[in-house]
């Protein structure tokens, strides 16, 4: 990390971008680092629409909102300021701040920056679904698995990707079909082992999702049939939720889905971090919350050697 002169009493130490498990975790441990911590809130956390969320340790079957509210709560001692504001523009400056301007008008600057941003799931355009996300229509069997193990479950997905979603999921949900919306784009090999899996292959297009706010039905058929199912596991493209990693000049991963960062959270840029669903494929809310700790304590650490040099 680059070194960076401290800034005046108007500035924070950092500013964490996005108020989900990532964010509120990255906050806690700076706040109890006796660091000055901006938490700009970045909206509704991607898993808001889901009733549970799972594998979270001490607090599975949790409702989202309720790990975010509790996560707020426990910051109160701390130097952490959350603002319901969002960053519309950032960069760095000479002297090696992070800057930014809000959507207010507002301009603040920290010693280093910690986008928590997530991504965005664009799902299938096939009606009903979007309207069943995260209450009958999921993507990780991590987190409703469990709960749709004697449940009639379909996948939606078709070539390779439908494929190892189909036999992955079939761990779980055995009572299984692939629903392709269409020519399912598989090799003879991968048809037969899903024959052996007794996973049905339905490559008859689909016309809707079936179900209310809270229960999904089935998949409605556009030759009039229908699979009844509990749960239906898709596997949505992502993008970022925001721009600023791109703003900031970041690097990307080679699919140019997620911001390229170390293991400790660090971007290419010089004291900009980047945590939780925005840099990678594993995105289970634990897991977010451990990466928003990790970079927190790397931060942390660094800014307390230069303290040293500096002294």
């Amino acid at each position: 990390m680059r070194r960076i002169p401290r800034p005046t009493a108007a500035h924070y130490d950092m500013i964490i971008v996005g108020a989900s498990n990532a964010g509120l975790s990255a906050a806690l441990v700076l706040g109890r680092s006796r660091r000055r911590v901006l938490v700009l809130d970045g909206g509704p956390s991607r898993n808001a629409p889901a009733f549970h969320s799972h594998s979270f340790f001490t607090r599975d079957g949790a409702a989202p909102e309720e790990l975010l509210r509790i996560g707020r709560e426990q910051l109160r001692p701390y130097q952490v300021e959350i603002c319901a504001d969002q960053a519309r523009e950032a960069r760095v400056s000479a002297a090696g701040h992070c800057e930014l301007t809000l959507s207010s008008g507002a301009e603040v600057s920290a010693l280093a920056l910690i986008l928590a941003t997530g991504v965005v799931d664009e799902l299938p355009a096939v009606p009903g679904l979007a309207e069943l996300w995260g209450r009958g229509v999921y993507h990780c069997p991590y987190c409703h698995g469990w709960e749709a193990r004697y449940s009639q479950v379909a996948v939606y997905g078709r070539g390779e990707s439908g494929y190892q979603q189909a036999v992955h999921l079939h761990h779980w949900a055995p009572r299984l079909a692939l629903c392709t919306d269409g020519p399912a784009d598989l090799a003879p090999a991968q048809r037969e082992h899903l024959a052996l899996l007794g996973i049905a292959v339905l490559e008859t297009p689909v016309k809707t999702i079936d179900g209310t706010a809270k229960c999904l039905r089935a998949v409605l058929f556009e030759d009039g049939s229908r699979q009844a199912v509990d749960a239906l596991f898709v596997r949505p493209v992502q993008r970022q939720r925001s721009d600023l990693a791109k703003q900031l000049g970041c690097h990307f991963t080679a699919d140019n889905v997620y911001v390229e960062v170390n293991d400790a959270g660090q971007t290419s840029v010089p004291n900009v971090f980047a945590v939780g669903d925005m840099t990678g494929p594993y995105q289970q809310a634990i897991l977010a919350a451990a990466s928003g700790t990790r970079a927190a304590t790397f931060l942390n650490n660094e800014l307390i050697l230069q303290d040293c040099v500096l002294a």
